[in-house]
């Protein structure tokens, strides 16, 4: 990844030639224009912090029109953090709880997408940075967890996801001691690929450049630095195999 690719976001802010409402717009609403700047701040001024079955209700019915995609029977919890949410597709049945953080940043032919029947737990984070993120169809994230990438992350079927999990991230290059770390260029190790009907335990870390197989276990507070075989069990720091399912 580049540099420019990396420094977006600290150009746009940086930027003097750009208003402080242009910066608001590129970085949080993701796009330009009247329409979609009163969309976004009515809708959260008016139903973003309202509780209960009416916000509930409220926000079924309106908050389709924040995305670019939005399948039948959607639940919205209050609080919800949405940047460039034209960029997230969403399908049937998705369900995000309260303080859920979805976030896109990236070029034209990426995104974020959520198949059908996912549900993301409280307060857990799902962040594109510069690439696209895929959760197939039955996912469940539990709460406080972190889904990021920089380059992709695709997730099957049917996959559990323990609290507390990090998955992904930002990888930074630390090579030039004569820079700042945060200065360096990102690490594109490949991303992440994950298999259908995968159990990742709690508080596990899966790192860049990985894969998980079917029908793979991931033991709570494993770190998983290297690919791991279909219908295996892992755990540990770093996750090693110690057995397989059936």
């Amino acid at each position: 990844m580049s540099d420019h690719q990396k420094y977006r976001f600290r150009e746009v802010m940086q930027d003097q030639r750009k208003s402080a409402l242009q910066k608001y717009q590129d970085t949080v609403i993701g796009q330009r224009g009247l329409v979609p700047l009163l969309r976004y701040e009515l809708l959260n001024l008016l139903l973003g912090a309202l509780p209960g079955l009416l916000g509930l209700g409220l926000r079924r019915f309106l908050y389709p029109a924040l995305f670019g995609k939005t399948g039948k029977n959607p639940v919205f919890g209050h609080h919800l953090s949405l940047r460039a949410p034209h960029r997230i597709f969403l399908g049937d049945n998705v369900m995000l709880d309260d303080y859920v953080f979805l976030s896109f940043r990236g070029e034209a032919e990426q995104s974020i997408r959520l198949g059908s029947n996912v549900l993301i737990g409280r307060y857990s984070q799902v962040r594109a940075r510069g690439g696209e993120i895929s959760l197939a169809d039955s996912v469940s994230v539990g709460a406080y967890c972190y889904l990021g990438t920089a380059s992709k992350l695709i997730v099957g079927e049917h996959c559990l996801f323990g609290g507390n999990c990090f998955v992904g991230g930002i990888q930074h290059g630390f090579s030039d001691p004569s820079r700042p770390i945060a200065e360096q260029p990102l690490v594109d190790r490949g991303g992440i690929v994950i298999g259908r009907d995968v159990w990742i335990g709690a508080q596990a870390v899966i790192n860049d450049g990985v894969r998980i197989g079917d029908g793979a276990v991931i033991g709570a507070n494993a770190v998983v630095t290297k690919d791991i075989p279909p219908f295996s069990i892992a755990v540990g720091v770093p996750a090693k195999v110690i057995g397989q399912r059936g």
